[in-house]
């Protein structure tokens, strides 16, 4: 009997505990683990990014604007740079010599009469002598001629001698007009020719204004009519052909504009202008000659030199940037643009404040960049097309190349590392 009265006690009082247990459990409030989520703030993602001169130029940011392109209907084409011919000479001498001065250079700019040698030949010193022979034989005819038309005026001379002197005299004249004219072409004035003044050569000079690209002859070296001294071109007649396909023709009209860079540098970009349509096939190829004058500045352009050159079919222009200028992130894509605007400040504790105050000391040498969303358009010739999401000032300065470091930097923000 003992034995189940232990056993009824220690029943009563398991389910007494298991009780008293369960009451303990419903006073317990539960847990909310959101609750402290929800009352703190949505985190909005940094817009401004700021950044050092000196971290600027390690990085080597550059700064720019946009600009206004015709990127929108274009036809790509190869083509080369050319002068035309009546741009381009060949000095040459009218008579044969012995070089004894040439007074340019490879690169030398000379202007059109410009003297550019000087070659020498006995037979220079003869043609004048012809000269002096000839006016002095003249002066003698024209006094023979005045005594024969006097005696003849006075019926005391033949008539027949009449004649003789004039046509002596008519034939001397028309010899020193020939001579005249030969001396001019050496360079020599006639006037200036007498028996003290005989000059031994004769100068060379240049038909047009341009550089010496080539010089051919050498002092000492013996020229003639069919040598070539020298050769000198007119860059500032330089003209860009363009080689465009036969589908592409219809598309070209006169006075479309072309923007051109050079095949090995494709930095520099130049402009250019079609001024004429060939009319016939140039090679194998079926390309069709387009002409167009070269606008502005020529400097570094040479005749021959490959190019590849953009034709706009329309004149409408779209804002551009560099494509350095643009980077991606969760799917869109941004530009960087320098602001006044102070980056979002993310400090929970006031043990900070002495390290704030620091750090605005410091922001007096920084440079502050917003974030601006845009969209993409067409690429070419290192630009690409955007529209702005939302409108910036026309002379905004934006980060045209480093734009990936600002982003990243701009990334490593927004983890609000202190």
């Amino acid at each position: 009997m003992k034995f189940y009265k232990h056993i009824f006690i220690y029943s009563a009082l398991a389910i007494f505990l298991w009780s008293c247990g369960n009451n303990e459990k419903k006073n317990v409030e539960p847990e909310k683990p959101n609750s402290e989520a929800k009352e703190k703030p949505t985190e909005e993602t940094p817009t401004i990014a700021m950044l050092t001169e000196e971290e600027m130029k390690m990085v080597g940011i550059t700064l720019g604007t946009y600009e206004m392109k015709e990127l929108t209907a274009t036809i790509k084409a190869n083509g080369n740079l050319r002068v035309p011919n009546n741009s381009k000479a060949v000095v040459t001498s009218l008579y044969g010599g012995i070089i004894r001065r040439l007074s340019v250079q490879i690169g030398d700019y000379i202007r059109k009469g410009q003297v550019v040698a000087t070659i020498s030949n006995p037979d220079f010193i003869r043609l004048q002598e012809q000269y002096l022979t000839v006016n002095s034989r003249i002066t003698f005819a024209e006094q023979e001629y005045r005594r024969q038309k006097e005696l003849f005026d006075n019926d005391a001379g033949a008539k027949k001698n009449l004649q003789s002197s004039s046509t002596e005299l008519n034939s001397l004249r028309t010899q020193r007009a020939s001579i005249q004219r030969q001396l001019q072409l050496m360079g020599i004035s006639p006037s200036k020719v007498n028996n003290g003044n005989l000059r031994d050569g004769l100068v060379i000079v240049s038909p047009i204004s341009g550089y010496v690209s080539n010089v051919i002859a050498q002092i000492g070296s013996y020229v003639d009519i069919a040598s070539p001294i020298l050769d000198v071109i007119d860059n500032n007649s330089l003209h860009l052909d363009l080689q465009v396909f036969e589908k592409d023709l219809p598309k070209i009209k006169v006075g479309q504009v072309v923007h051109f860079y050079l095949t090995n540098n494709p930095e520099a970009e130049y402009d250019a202008k079609v001024y004429s349509i060939g009319s016939s096939f140039s090679n194998d190829n079926k390309t069709i000659s387009v002409h167009c004058s070269v606008n502005g500045n020529k400097k570094g352009l040479i005749d021959g030199m490959n190019i590849t050159g953009i034709v706009s079919l329309s004149n409408v222009t779209t804002p551009a940037v560099p494509n350095d200028a643009i980077v991606n992130a969760d799917g869109k894509y941004y530009i960087f643009v320098q602001t006044d605007k102070k980056a979002e400040e993310h400090h929970e504790e006031e043990s900070h404040k002495e390290d704030e105050e620091t750090e605005h000391k410091e922001d007096t040498s920084n440079i502050n960049f917003e974030k601006v969303e845009v969209l993409k358009g067409v690429s070419d010739m290192g630009y690409t097309a955007v529209t702005f999401v939302n409108e910036i000032p026309a002379n905004a300065k934006i980060v045209v190349k480093g734009a990936f470091f600002v982003n990243a930097k701009l990334s490593n923000a927004g983890g609000h590392e202190h």
